[in-house]
């Protein structure tokens, strides 16, 4: 039996695969999303940018990997992945990862308020494969690196102060991280083929110097359902690896991108093309998204990467390869493309982020038109995002 005949058998209810509970707090769960029409209706023809939007959406190119940023002295790093809005006054900052081996770091881009660039400058160097991160509460950038024995940055968007090495939250191939206020814990992504799904619990809310980390602890069979989790004794132990050290730790298909909102948190994993959603609350394990639980040839989601949502509850993810795509899906559990890149075919989407008020999206093709790292490229999308559903 294969896998898509065995979890669709198991999500109607023959068992091995439990699906319950509400993956939006107004909606109640059905299962998991499935194919539709989204709530901006379907793409145009590819705009002077290559990209596809829906009808009253626009793009525009803000930097292009090594070239000087408008109005700037700042040349833009190549392969831009992981990035987040954070607010400046009247405008705000985006900041993106660059996912180089040995040079890494951190670049930022600020806007006034009319959206005009009006600086950029680095904010990490000297790391070493920047992939994803989250943003703080408090107003800092961790930029997480996908190698063995990677660290996380924390980083200050504003520029004002240096990086900080936080190795109490492991030493292991770091993709992504979501801040949890309300729990005031950190989640943690792995990209590996069986990466585990962390959580750090800093000694003081604020400061990452010190604190616990666990490791989310569940069988393989059923799929989803309650889950535990365990304290990993040694997180900066470089003989055994932070990922060794707890017997019963979950292992999940290549952790990537990672979303807090409302006592849960979404998190993709690549190799199976799924996006979960661990309810905090009630300490259940999900299944928000899987291309082998719609029907056949459906799909319109794969190669699932970094995620981010809209207050209202709708989730955007973008896909490493696939239709180099944003998909989005709606708290109804609805998935849809909302744009498309074209001409950018040997590329990946990365770093999906709303500035504050929620008006501009931005993201990067990480290897651009000529699938080099030298040939990155950051866009901005405006246009009449919803605030409610």
């Amino acid at each position: 039996m294969d896998r898509r005949t065995f979890l669709r058998g198991s999500a109607v209810g023959t068992g091995g695969l439990v699906l319950g509970g509400s993956l939006w707090a107004s909606a109640a769960h059905a299962g998991p999303a499935q194919p539709g029409t989204g709530p901006y209706g379907a793409l145009s023809a590819p705009d002077a940018n290559g990209v596809r939007l829906p009808a009253g959406f626009a793009s525009r190119v803000v930097a292009k990997s090594g070239r000087v940023v408008t109005g700037t002295t700042h040349l833009w790093h190549g392969a831009p992945d992981g990035g987040a809005c954070f607010r400046d006054g009247d405008g705000w900052i985006y900041v993106s990862n660059s996912e180089l081996p040995l040079v890494g770091g951190v670049s930022a881009l600020r806007f006034a308020a009319d959206g005009s660039i009006g600086g950029a400058y680095s904010i990490l160097g000297g790391s070493n494969v920047n992939c994803a991160g989250g943003a703080t509460p408090w107003g800092t950038w961790l930029s997480c690196e996908e190698i063995a024995f990677g660290r996380v940055w924390e980083t200050d968007p504003y520029g004002r102060t240096g990086a900080v090495k936080r190795d109490a939250m492991g030493r292991f191939k770091h993709e992504a991280a979501a801040a949890d206020p309300d729990r005031r814990v950190i989640y943690l992504t792995e990209d590996e083929s069986d990466g585990c799904f962390y959580r750090f619990t800093p000694d003081t809310w604020g400061d990452l110097a010190r604190g616990r980390l666990d490791v989310l602890c569940a069988p393989a069979a059923p799929v989803t359902g309650p889950v535990t989790w365990r304290t990993v004794p040694r997180p900066g132990d470089w003989l055994t690896g932070t990922r060794n050290q707890v017997a019963e730790a979950r292992r999940f298909k290549g952790g990537e991108g990672a979303h807090y909102r409302d006592g849960r948190v979404w998190f993709t994993t690549k190799g199976d093309n799924r996006v979960w959603v661990y309810d905090a609350a009630a300490g259940i394990l999900d299944i928000a998204y899987d291309d082998d639980l719609v029907p056949a040839g459906s799909a319109p989601l794969t190669g699932v990467d970094n995620i981010t949502g809209r207050p209202n509850g709708d989730l955007f993810v973008a896909e490493d390869g696939g239709d180099m795509q944003i998909c989005l899906i709606t708290p109804d559990e609805t998935v849809a493309p909302f744009l498309q890149v074209t001409g950018h075919d040997g590329s990946e989407i990365t770093g999906p982020a709303f500035s504050p008020d929620g008006r501009r999206l931005y993201f990067s093709s990480q290897r651009g038109t000529s699938n080099s790292p030298a040939a990155g490229v950051t866009f901005e999308v405006t246009g009449p995002f919803r605030d409610a559903t």
